[in-house]
């Protein structure tokens, strides 16, 4: 019997949830797969988290962010790509990639949103190189009983909105982490 290293434990944990929640399609290009994974991500959103379509109509754009792959093992590191939506077109690509270090077990995938409320919010991002999510931003998560908690128009006075929303897979997470937003090419 092997004994379990960290790196042994990534790989398989990383694996594992990567078979259990990707669905090959080998017609479509990478392009294709990512705007198919957007519309979901936002036809999940909507029907799932009370607020987001009207906090969505209200929005100078929507950065999207589905299937966040998080894996841990005390250091942390989550990636996933997604699109920026203004309107119903999409604009432009971009990667999340974070790291992390405290104490962090296990794998999990979820979906992330960015409602950029102000032009100036949204101009900001498009403009940066490099962008990264501060304490200028709020965000809604959905509650223990896997419902959403929804977002109350009336409390959204920051001008970027952060829902994280579709969360699957077993993590515990109590760390400091980071995330940076770069433009990718698709």
């Amino acid at each position: 019997m092997s004994s379990w290293t960290r790196r042994s434990f990534l790989g398989a944990a990383g694996a594992s949830l990567a078979a259990c929640t990707s669905q090959p399609n080998f017609n479509e290009t990478p392009r294709q797969k990512l705007d198919r994974a957007v519309q979901e991500a936002l036809t999940e959103l909507y029907s799932s988290v009370p607020g987001a379509s009207e906090l969505g109509a209200r929005s100078e754009g929507i950065l999207i962010v589905p299937k966040i792959r998080k894996v841990g093992f005390f250091a942390s590191g989550a990636y996933g790509e997604g699109a920026l939506m203004i309107g119903p077109a999409t604009v432009e690509y971009y990667s999340l990639s974070a790291a992390g270090f405290g104490f962090t077990f296990g794998a999990a995938e979820y979906n992330q949103a960015l409602f950029f409320i102000t032009q100036a919010a949204l101009q900001e991002f498009r403009t940066a190189d490099g962008w990264e999510l501060t304490a200028g931003a709020a965000y809604a998560l959905p509650s223990s009983g896997g419902a959403a908690a929804g977002l109350a128009s009336s409390r959204i006075n920051l001008p970027i909105q952060e829902v994280v929303f579709g969360q699957r897979g077993l993590i515990a997470d109590a760390s400091f982490a980071g995330g940076k937003y770069s433009r990718i090419v698709r």
